[in-house]
């Protein structure tokens, strides 16, 4: 009783979040979040500072690739790196300060994965669950699109998954209520439900998209993604011109496959959302070929699409550095470095579209190495809008 006391305390407390985490937020706001205000850490007025967190499994090597890249196209970029890592015994509440007061300042992050052990010591939310959390990072968001020169099942594909990522499933409120019984908590709150909801619109309306897909499990969870669901249909009566419609989770992954041009922006909770993540990824090559980002109101971090450490392939490089790189130049677009952004947006493509260096992720039997290479070789100037 005493633990089933504690978090139902625990909710009570989610619950109660002050109103300013929970305010319903403009894409103007979260979308465009630019740093006016140059680091003194910077080399130069023209210089940005970027949080740099390499993460676990393939994370440095990815990272080492876009500091290779970025060095060649004369980025003016400074990164202020910090090692966060549970599996490395690189964490601590001192280290997760030291990275939030790093992205105050910088307000723009790029990361590797940050793995997660399943083994319970005693704290129920990770590192990078509690990371997101401090900085409010509420919507994910993936941005699944075919690589042209790489041929898949689906081709030409262009979807985007936008993700709650602060409660749900992820809220880290279990307990043991009776001996062999496990209660889980999913938290779904209006608030919560009503901002994401209208980041999708507002998201669907700045990039010209027509349709916004809400996923859910509502004949099931019938209160919780109910509620979420409600939110989403009540959000989109504001937004006249964007086609609305709905879909099972289920049903979602099953059509994903099947026919994915019927999707162009989906929003759903937390779970949901990572399981997509990964699905829609592996139609157009895996997790190393999809870029992803997550915003707050205040900060943006830029990660891969699909968060998987990849352990197996530490040390070998073998590591596709595709879904990094792409992630570094949209943040250098998040950062107004639209030239710098072009630049090695379209020296990756152009690596992929040859196809005569592909890492082994692609059917190849390149290098990491190779890869960052070739891409190093295809910077050339952009011209045109």
């Amino acid at each position: 009783m005493a633990a089933l006391s504690a978090g139902r305390t625990a909710v009570r407390g989610l619950l109660r979040a002050p109103r300013g985490l929970c305010r319903p937020l403009s894409a103007s706001a979260a979308l465009q979040q630019i740093p006016r205000v140059k680091s003194e850490n910077a080399k130069s007025e023209s210089t940005f500072q970027v949080t740099m967190l390499p993460g676990d499994g393939v994370g440095p090597e990815l990272m080492h690739a876009v500091k290779e890249v970025f060095k060649a196209a004369s980025v003016p970029v400074v990164f202020d790196e910090h090692h966060l890592s549970e599996v490395q015994n690189m964490a601590s509440e001192e280290k997760l300060d030291q990275v939030v007061d790093s992205m105050e300042e910088s307000k723009v992050a790029l990361i590797g994965k940050i793995h997660t052990p399943m083994e319970y010591k005693g704290e129920l939310a990770s590192y990078d669950m509690r990371l997101r959390r401090k900085l409010d990072l509420f919507a994910n968001v993936v941005h699944v699109k075919s690589l042209p020169g790489y041929k898949t099942r689906h081709n030409n594909l262009d979807l985007v998954i936008i993700r709650e990522q602060t409660e749900g499933e992820y809220s880290s409120l279990e307990h043991e209520s009776a001996k062999g019984v496990i209660e889980c908590l999913k938290i779904i709150t209006r608030a919560k439900s009503q901002r994401i909801a209208k980041f999708a619109f507002d998201y669907a309306t700045k990039k010209g998209r027509s349709k916004v897909t809400a996923v859910h499990k509502a004949n099931i969870m019938k209160l919780g993604d109910g509620l979420f669901l409600q939110c989403c249909e009540e959000v989109a009566e504001l937004y006249p011109k964007i086609k609305f419609d709905t879909m099972i989770i289920d049903n979602c992954c099953m059509q994903l496959v099947q026919n994915p041009y019927q999707f162009d922006v989906l929003v759903m909770p937390n779970l949901y959302g990572n399981i997509i993540d990964n699905l829609a990824a592996g139609l157009v090559g895996g997790a190393g070929v999809v870029p992803g980002e997550s915003y707050s109101a205040e900060y943006a971090v830029f990660e891969m699409g699909a968060r998987h450490p990849f352990a197996q392939a530490v040390g070998r490089n073998i590591a596709n550095p595709t879904a990094m790189l792409l992630s570094a130049a949209n943040m250098l677009r998040h950062l107004n470095l639209e030239f710098h952004s072009n630049l090695i947006s379209d020296a990756v493509k152009k690596v992929i579209k040859v196809g005569k260096v592909r890492t082994r992720d692609l059917g190849g039997y390149c290098t990491a190495s190779d890869f960052v290479k070739s891409v190093i070789d295809n910077l050339h100037p952009h011209y045109g809008a």
